[in-house]
């Protein structure tokens, strides 16, 4: 038999855009996978250059967050190594020493934003909206 009450009708699941997070200290990284956790992104982790790069050759991601200071490769390096192979992936870096990186004026080839470590909150979500929206992303407060 057929009931009367109308069946509920489920939409369906929002896709959630992917990020990959890259950061040799894990507090740091986990803190930066929460914080985007509950925005609604789906994250993984990297710990290093090497191992983003091996996840981006068996994964998609809309959008990958890189620390600067790593041992190994650099997020400038990871940035380039990125960009020579997916031309159209954002990144992001973020760095203790950001106001010295802008400091230098030497431009930071396949970094679309550059975030001070700690971040403010707000800056950073902008930044990754922007950057996952594909616009440009705007630059952190204060430069």
């Amino acid at each position: 038999m057929f009931s009367s009450r109308p069946k509920k009708v489920t939409p369906p699941p929002k896709i959630s855009k992917r990020i990959l997070v890259v950061d040799d200290e894990p507090f740091v990284g986990q803190a930066v996978r929460m914080v985007l956790t509950f925005d609604g992104y789906e994250v993984k982790a990297a710990n290093g250059g090497a191992e983003a790069l091996a996840s981006l050759e068996q994964e998609h991601f809309d959008l990958v967050i890189t620390d600067y200071s790593m041992p190994g490769m650099k997020g400038d390096e990871l940035a380039v190594n990125i960009k020579a192979r997916w031309p159209r992936m954002p990144v992001i870096m973020l760095s203790a020493y950001a106001e010295n990186i802008r400091a230098s004026k030497n431009p930071l080839p396949g970094v679309d934003a550059l975030i001070n470590k700690p971040f403010d909150l707000a800056d950073f979500r902008s930044a990754v909206s922007g950057a996952i929206a594909g616009k440009d992303t705007p630059p952190p407060a204060g430069q």
